[in-house]
């Protein structure tokens, strides 16, 4: 239904047949229900699960949207039939859950060819066709979310507990409106495993031991991979209930965790070696000194941070600056991104410092996470210095003096280009060039940047990549 994108869009669903519930098992499955969508669903705002009795429903069964006063059902652990707006006022879990979907002129709600009600998702079931009892033998489960990949996954687990009890899970044919990732038209459960070709050379080496091709097959297959031995690789396929193979080191770490680590004897090692500071912390901790040394205050902040901190207030959505990297399966969208720059940090601090005294000179030394295609994990950490000085007459010359003398005590001879960035004015920002690579990047924060972060008065920053500070030899 248009407008269902903005609200829950997604819904997945299945039928399992030949399990007699129990009232032990029911309390199980309620428990299994809950904590799914209170952990992996984050409160049910990412995803929620919906348990019926299999027999009243006629299908096809429909998700979409209605007027808040147009349906009327009796939920869940009431007999009172209430419009899907009372509910939200008065039934328990609509009075906990209500947030998610409150403030919509339209609701979501799941029927039957019927019309009959299963739920108003994410908050109750009906009582009549949602309400599983002791002797069911015949169920329904559906899940509803804002991701399909965690809808699906959700759905992966809970079929996965109904068959380990004994049940015959029957997929459902999902129908979409719209084009998602798995197209207009699919089946859940949907299967994940895509097989993997893992070298057993890598095992063996990442662990220490000869264990042979057999033996790491018997240990994934205890996990509930599908293994075939392919020469000297091992062709492994994740059980249906998990989706997070992103590495052949997960494997690695099945094996060891299912030969018990008690299995691999340590051994001592056979150099004695002598620790002391990197040449990038040796150069890092120089950079703190001489920024103290020029009056700056030292910040450290959250390398993980929200898209709109540092793209959008920053003026970069659309451009070549807004490449992040983004965290899957997200807890919060606050922490969704890793920075690729420190300034937004340094703009998040100067917005909480309106009361300080001024000028308010500010650094971090830390790390970013820059793209990078050609990088093993598809994205480079770096170490960064950023700089900010605000006050009624900041400028650009006032942070250009700033460098002058940084790099001045480093020993780095540098050149200005002029640079066309979004988040500084025009004509006031310039690319830090040394010994021929760019290093940095500095200039007079955007107004509309300050706007965007509700700072009142000017501002200029600093970048610069102090990797790239290191000699190339």
């Amino acid at each position: 239904a248009p407008g269902m994108d903005k609200i829950r869009p997604y819904v997945a669903a299945c039928a399992a047949v030949g399990y007699r519930v129990t009232a032990a098992g029911l309390t199980q499955l309620i428990q299994t229900q809950e904590k799914l969508a209170d952990i992996f669903g984050r409160r049910r705002r990412s995803v929620s699960i919906g348990l019926y009795r299999l027999a009243p429903i006629v299908f096809p069964v429909s998700y979409d949207l209605v007027k808040p006063d147009d349906v009327r059902f009796a939920p869940l652990g009431m007999e009172t039939v209430m419009t899907l707006r009372e509910i939200l006022m008065v039934h328990p879990k609509g009075v906990e859950y209500g947030r998610i979907v409150g403030g919509h002129d339209r609701l979501p709600l799941l029927r039957d060819a019927k019309g009959q009600v299963l739920s108003f998702p994410p908050i109750i079931n009906s009582r009549e066709i949602g309400e599983v009892r002791v002797g069911d033998h015949e169920l329904f489960v559906e899940v509803t979310g804002t991701d399909l990949s965690m809808v699906a996954l959700t759905l992966n687990i809970f079929a996965a507990n109904l068959a380990d009890r004994g049940a015959v899970i029957t997929p459902v044919e999902i129908q979409s409106p719209v084009k998602t990732k798995f197209g207009r038209r699919w089946n859940t459960p949907i299967d994940f495993g895509t097989p993997r070709a893992i070298p057993l050379t890598a095992i063996e080496s990442a662990l220490g031991e000869a264990l042979g091709g057999k033996e790491v097959t018997t240990a994934l297959k205890s996990y509930g991979y599908e293994v075939k031995s392919a020469g000297k690789k091992l062709a492994v396929r994740l059980p249906p209930y998990r989706n997070d193979l992103l590495h052949t080191v997960d494997v690695v770490e099945d094996v060891a965790i299912s030969e018990g680590y008690a299995r691999f004897a340590p051994v001592m090692p056979s150099q004695f070696t002598v620790g002391s500071l990197s040449r990038l912390e040796q150069m890092a901790d120089r950079i703190r000194h001489l920024m103290v040394g020029m009056e700056f205050q030292e910040i450290i902040s959250n390398i993980m941070g929200s898209h709109q901190d540092f793209c959008t207030k920053m003026r970069l959505d659309g451009t070549e600056w807004a490449k992040v990297v983004e965290v899957d399966n997200v807890m919060s969208m606050s922490y969704a991104c890793l920075r690729q720059w420190i300034t937004p940090s340094l703009l998040q601090v100067e917005t909480n410092s309106s009361r300080a005294f001024y000028p308010h000179r500010m650094f971090e030394v830390g790390e970013a996470a820059v793209p990078d295609e050609a990088a093993d994990v598809g994205s480079r950490t770096v170490t960064m210095l950023g700089a900010v000085i605000g006050h009624a007459g900041a400028n650009f010359s006032e942070i250009h003096s700033c460098l002058d003398l940084l790099l001045y005590y480093l020993d780095r001879p540098f050149t200005l280009e002029p640079l066309v960035h979004p988040s500084f004015l025009d004509g006031r920002a310039g690319r830090i060039v040394s010994r021929g690579r760019t290093i940095g990047l500095l200039g007079e924060v955007h107004p509309e940047v300050l706007e965007h972060w509700q700072i009142g008065v000017p501002a200029v920053a600093l970048e610069l990549e102090i990797d790239r500070l290191l000699d190339d030899a």
